[in-house]
């Protein structure tokens, strides 16, 4: 993994809206998702920039998805999301390195689910509010100056359908995931009352029933993985965030799955 200081004299000044030439910032991006995230961002000319707090497969992820992008421009840091000033400085050194940062998606994710409502384990709460929450509060706040200096600013939550049709035996889940977005809409009214008739800046979530990638199907040939969303078919709908005027966007939910 290299810094990414390395590139700001190309990237400085040169933005003009849309994902050729951005800076993009992907936490979380180790897993499956943030790999089709990675990929997808570089192969469209976005300069990424990849964190996870686990280092070996952040790596992994940096490499494979540079590799599949044909040599793109994307880094990786290890960063603890659950660090507050750790995240700020992560932000701020995105921007000083490359003369702004025009993105932020939180693709951090986590599962904790129980057989009924009164089995739910309030540790799993514990977890996924560290995971799904705290995560989301500490990027947003570090990153939001930062996207509302940028001509093309946006921040993208990925939520379940689950935060707006609970089941009993995911309390804990779809909480944490409605209180994930209720925090984005408030970052999109900031947004909004700040950026006033000039809106450059963004936050929308992109709401799915669960995700699917190419080893869960091999693990399971049979499964057909109904109403899920392909990791590659998210990031397709990621990109297309950068397409759509922040007007369009801001402040929305955009539905990847039948609502329930």
């Amino acid at each position: 993994m290299t810094g990414a200081g390395e590139e700001a004299e190309m990237t400085t000044d040169t933005y003009a809206g849309g994902l050729d030439g951005a800076v993009i910032a992907v936490a979380g991006a180790a897993g499956p998702a943030g790999r089709a995230v990675l990929q997808r961002l570089a192969r469209a000319g976005g300069h990424v920039v990849a964190a996870d707090a686990d280092p070996e497969r952040l790596a992994q992820a940096v490499d494979a998805a540079r590799y599949d992008a044909g040599g793109a421009d994307i880094t990786g840091e290890v960063v603890d999301l659950l660090d507050l000033e750790a995240t700020e400085n992560w932000a701020a050194r995105v921007e000083k390195d490359h003369g702004r940062v025009d993105g932020l998606v939180h693709v951090v994710g986590g599962w904790r689910g129980s057989a009924s409502f009164p089995e739910t384990e309030l540790a799993d709460w514990d977890v996924l509010h560290n995971l799904l929450i705290r995560t989301a509060q500490h990027t947003t706040l570090a990153f939001h100056d930062g996207l509302m200096r940028s001509p093309g600013g946006r921040f993208v939550l990925i939520s379940a359908a689950g935060a707006s049709a609970p089941t009993a035996g995911n309390a804990a889940y779809a909480a944490a995931k409605a209180a994930a977005e209720a925090w984005t809409l408030a970052m999109a009214d900031s947004f909004r009352k700040l950026g006033g008739d000039d809106l450059t800046a963004a936050a929308t979530v992109l709401v799915i029933k669960a995700l699917v990638h190419d080893e869960m199907r091999a693990q399971r040939p049979n499964a057909k993985f109904a109403g899920f969303t392909d990791v590659r078919d998210l990031a397709e709908a990621i990109a297309d965030v950068w397409n759509a005027s922040p007007q369009e966007v801001n402040g929305t939910r955009q539905w990847l799955t039948p609502r329930p």
